[in-house]
């Protein structure tokens, strides 16, 4: 198995050579074997285990075992507890889940914090088989059936040409010393299920099981990337920038034929699972709006809008009569002219007699109303928002210029008549708008 490994390295990961290396050792059959394989080649990676305390005092003897593994063999480590209990009530979900997610944020940490070039992590053949399994199960679609990547960024997966069964042989030929976890016997977690009972009754009916099983998730990881190119073409086509996020069309998506795949794919990754909210969406009226952990969609017409949730919420912004200019959050210049310009969408002439100051920058607000240039009488702004046919993103990133409570300027569109200056305005002060 070692010259196996060997030549596995060389040819699919020569990039390792001379890199700062980190390795997962939980200190079970797995990472212990894969430490020593690699420690027979000259690597010397420093040393991660998490304990989740999910095992009493099992749990701290094995990390006291792994620091004097790392000690034995003169390597770093770094050794972290995490509250897994804790975490599975506040993101409600299972422990594997939170497992997972602890230990892959905590390795991406000591990545950052110790510019480590590669994580090693052992996952084998048999979880990549257990892995298909469960996801068949759960019914994930072809994403969840292609396997484990050997890589994924940072991390690395090389022993996911090897059986269990050789990794034990090797354990038993090398007298490769790990802990034994209790918990993997047991028969009510659905992986030991698979793992001790539906598993080796497979293989047993089969000899070439094996092999045909990684012939098997070759095509079908083969059949992925001709998805993701085909729905890489649809982003390309019908993701249209707009403010901070996209205009997608929804006619360009209701002509699929297999839409609810198109839904899950280009959405999901935005944190749109629920299927039936989003073919609902596609058929309510302009405005409705679904949101995720960190987008919103909304329903404008005939598109969506997707868009970044914000961070905080929009704030006003104090102008002083003194100022020349400013930056944040808008670019805006102001300067006294003694002649009288006329003004564009990007810029206008007040009669600053007229003002009272401080001006407020600020968005807009359901009682908003204003005097249009060039109309008679008063409008109000959400009226003419829509007969100017604003999306409700864009009326969100509309800025105002006003006195007190009175609109000035719906900046680069749209000035109230009240304040501009004449013929006879004494006092004349230029606003130009810098988009």
């Amino acid at each position: 198995m070692f010259k196996k490994f060997e030549n596995h390295l060389e040819i699919n990961f020569p990039q390792i050579k001379d890199k700062n290396l980190l390795m997962a050792l939980s200190g079970g059959l797995d990472s212990c074997v894969l430490l020593d394989l690699i420690f027979r080649l000259g690597l010397r990676p420093a040393l991660a285990h998490c304990n989740f305390q999910l095992r009493g005092i099992a749990s701290n003897h094995d990390a006291r075992w792994v620091k004097t593994l790392a000690h034995e063999k003169g390597l770093e480590y770094h050794i972290q507890n995490f509250d897994t209990h804790d975490y599975v009530l506040d993101k409600k979900v299972s422990i594997q889940m939170a497992a997972r997610d602890l230990r892959y944020q905590w390795f991406e940490t000591l990545s950052e914090q110790n510019d480590y070039d590669f994580i090693f992590v052992a996952h084998h053949a048999d979880d990549v088989l257990e892995t298909f399994m469960i996801n068949v199960m759960r019914g994930t679609g072809l994403r969840g059936l292609v396997g484990i990547p050997e890589r994924r960024g940072k991390i690395l997966r090389p022993l996911l040409p090897f059986s269990r069964e050789e990794i034990k042989q090797y354990a038993l030929e090398n007298k490769i010393q790990y802990r034994e976890d209790e918990s993997n016997a047991k028969m009510d977690y659905l992986r030991n299920a698979l793992r001790h009972e539906v598993i080796p009754r497979w293989k047993k009916r089969d000899s070439n099981f094996d092999a045909q099983f990684r012939e098997t998730l070759k095509y079908l990881g083969q059949a992925q990337l001709v998805l993701d190119n085909v729905l890489e073409d649809f982003k390309n086509k019908n993701f249209i920038p707009f403010q901070q996020g996209f205009k997608i069309s929804i006619n360009e998506l209701e002509v699929k034929s297999s839409l609810t795949y198109y839904l899950h794919a280009l959405f999901a990754p935005y944190g749109f699972l629920n299927l039936k909210d989003l073919e609902q969406l596609m058929h309510s009226q302009s405005g409705k709006q679904l949101f995720s952990d960190t987008h919103r969609l909304i329903k404008d017409r005939e598109c969506f809008l997707l868009t970044p949730l914000e961070e905080s919420p929009s704030k006003s912004y104090s102008i002083d009569s003194e100022l020349s200019a400013i930056e944040i959050p808008i670019g805006l210049t102001f300067m006294q002219e003694k002649n009288l310009k006329n003004g564009d969408s990007k810029s206008l002439m007040l009669d600053k007699a007229k003002l009272k100051f401080p001006l407020t920058l600020r968005k807009w607000k359901q009682s908003d109303y204003f005097y249009p240039s060039g109309l008679k009488g008063r409008k109000k702004l959400s009226k003419y928002f829509k007969d100017e046919k604003y999306s409700l993103l864009e009326k969100e990133a509309q800025w105002l210029l006003c006195s007190g409570e009175k609109i000035v300027w719906v900046i680069g569109k749209r000035a109230d008549q009240r304040f501009l200056a004449n013929d006879d305005t004494k006092d004349k002060w230029l606003i130009q708008y810098h988009d």
